[in-house]
């Protein structure tokens, strides 16, 4: 007999949901309900603001799944390790193979297993996500006109919409041509206890992105009403009008509604201008950066403490693995490299070419202190040196950087993007921007307007998570040819159809979700096998 459905039981036995301990404790010390908490929330805004706060807690947590998997994974801290590991996945984060890399799986695509643990990470990660916003979304009526609730409501729709916008390209192939084809499970607030007690099928791709646009279409227009009576996020951790456009701008994007699309990124950088948040130009980012939510370019965020348990790990977090310039993983492991055939088509003038060692093991970005650290550490060609150390301290054991969700300039590339596709002018809005933020000598020479912008996006936001999610869309598959990749048994070059690249869904959730059985599983593929690197 199956169990609960996974979602409202293993994720609830598993998950430390923080933000919410205030709702355990009456000020006396008495235990509260289920029901009373219900009750609670209901009358009190503040307990509403915990579950909204535990929205966002749940981006950032000290080995999340520990119970879940009966045991800890360096490799298991939230969101960040979704986003390693489909950068990993890809063509263009190289690393090497050895006992320091904890992407092993994601290098031979050993993950692709029903039972891997990064499969049942990445599943139970967004979906916790999704339980925490449904558990702010239920207690709101939609139709609210306080402006108080009306930003409590937008955060819970905006972050469920992000995340089943992640899953979506995780468990099954692009939006066009694939709609009837079974996604997830959709649970909303609607059905979420009727879930937990009798499980819940897998929604068609359709039904999961018409969620995933209503729930943008309306916390767009909650945002607007509640920012125009002075109801703002207290800092960038949250979801503002700015950031659900680019929410907007992206699904669009994926869903090949490219008039839309660049709309959206429009709204996006209008809203982000209104709220004092611009590109970073060529001196802000012609040294290692991006580490913390105060740099201007910032729209959204993942906001890390000193005192967070991921921080006082030391190593359980995402600087450790990425970061080249601090303490952690990386140091022994050998660092991440960019690839090294999208490395050589940077043009010397383009300020991004110094985010990386060149073939000399050099940057012109780095400061006499910051290449002397990397030589002394032996890093090879190409790793990467794009984002700081924490505090910019060399060395540091403290690995508290923030880690970027949403940068503006991703909206520039989206508006060119869709222009070009939709049949307006996105080489002028791509050229503007380059010249203007990057590289003043920049020339499109790409008569492709599309193929140009997923080369400036495989640059730009290098190493931030996004780029899968355009493989994905652009059905490119993963060709890892030439791309410098130090172990020839994982240089690759699978199809764009091929079910490998799909994630399976977790054993542990077919086992427990009565609405599931094998047969709904993605169909199965063997591991891809090595090729030759030319």
């Amino acid at each position: 007999m199956k169990t609960k459905y996974i979602f409202a039981s293993l994720l609830l036995s598993s998950f430390a949901f923080t933000g919410c301990e205030d709702m355990d404790t009456l000020p006396e010390g008495n235990v509260v309900t289920s029901n009373q908490k219900d009750e609670i929330g209901k009358i009190d805004p503040t307990k509403v603001e915990a579950r909204v706060n535990a929205i966002f807690a749940q981006f950032s947590l000290m080995t999340p799944n520990k119970g879940a998997l009966q045991l800890e994974r360096h490799n298991d801290f939230g969101y960040p390790s979704v986003m390693l590991f489909t950068d990993v996945n890809g063509n263009d984060v190289v690393s090497d193979d050895n006992g320091y890399n904890w992407m092993t799986g994601e290098l031979d695509y050993t993950d692709r297993s029903q039972t891997s643990l990064e499969c049942q990470i990445v599943w139970n990660d967004m979906y916790a996500i999704i339980y925490a916003a449904n558990n702010v979304a239920k207690e709101i009526d939609a139709a609210t006109s306080d402006a108080t609730e009306q930003y409590f409501l937008s955060q819970g729709l905006g972050a469920r919409a992000f995340s089943y916008w992640v899953l979506a390209q995780l468990f099954q192939f692009n939006y066009k041509g694939n709609e009837s084809k079974p996604c997830v499970p959709l649970i909303t607030d609607k059905n979420m206890e009727a879930a937990a007690d009798n499980g819940c099928p897998r929604s068609t791709v359709q039904d999961v992105y018409t969620q995933i646009t209503t729930d943008l279409t309306t916390a767009v227009d909650l945002l607007k009403k509640a920012e125009s009576a002075g109801e703002e996020r207290k800092d960038k951790r949250y979801i503002s009008l700015a950031v659900a456009y680019g929410l907007q701008a992206r699904v669009y994007l994926s869903m090949h509604e490219y008039a839309q699309a660049a709309i959206a990124a429009g709204n996006a950088i209008e809203a982000a201008a209104n709220e004092g948040i611009s590109p970073a130009g060529m001196t802000d980012v012609n040294k290692p950066t991006f580490w913390t939510v105060s740099e201007k370019n910032w729209m959204w965020g993942i906001i890390v403490n000193e005192t967070d348990e991921i921080v006082s790990s030391g190593i359980v977090n995402w600087p450790s693995h990425m970061g080249s310039l601090n303490f952690g993983y990386a140091n022994f492991s050998g660092g991440l490299q960019i690839n090294k055939d999208l490395y050589e088509q940077i043009p010397n003038t383009d300020v991004r070419k110094g985010w990386w060692l060149g073939g000399d093991l050099r940057s012109a970005n780095l400061s006499a202190s910051q290449q002397a650290m990397v030589t002394a550490y032996g890093y090879k060609a190409y790793t990467q040196v794009k984002f700081a150390p924490y505090n910019n301290v060399l060395e540091t054991s403290i690995n508290a950087n923030d880690i970027p969700l949403m940068r503006v300039e991703e909206m520039y590339l989206i508006k060119a993007e869709a222009e070009a596709m939709s049949g307006q002018d996105g080489k002028k809005t791509l050229t503007d921007f380059v010249t203007k933020y990057r590289n003043e000598k920049y020339v499109v020479n790409n008569s492709d307007i599309q193929e140009e912008v997923f080369l400036q996006r495989r640059i730009e936001l290098w190493g931030e998570g996004l780029n899968w999610f355009d493989l994905m869309r652009l059905n490119k598959g993963v060709d890892r040819r030439k791309g410098g990749f130090p172990n020839d048994n994982m240089i690759f070059n699978i199809a764009p159809t091929d079910p490998i690249l799909l994630w399976p869904i977790p054993q542990a959730e077919i086992q427990a979700n009565q609405a599931l059985s094998a047969a709904d599983q993605n169909p199965t593929s063997t591991t891809p096998k090595p090729v030759e690197d030319k």
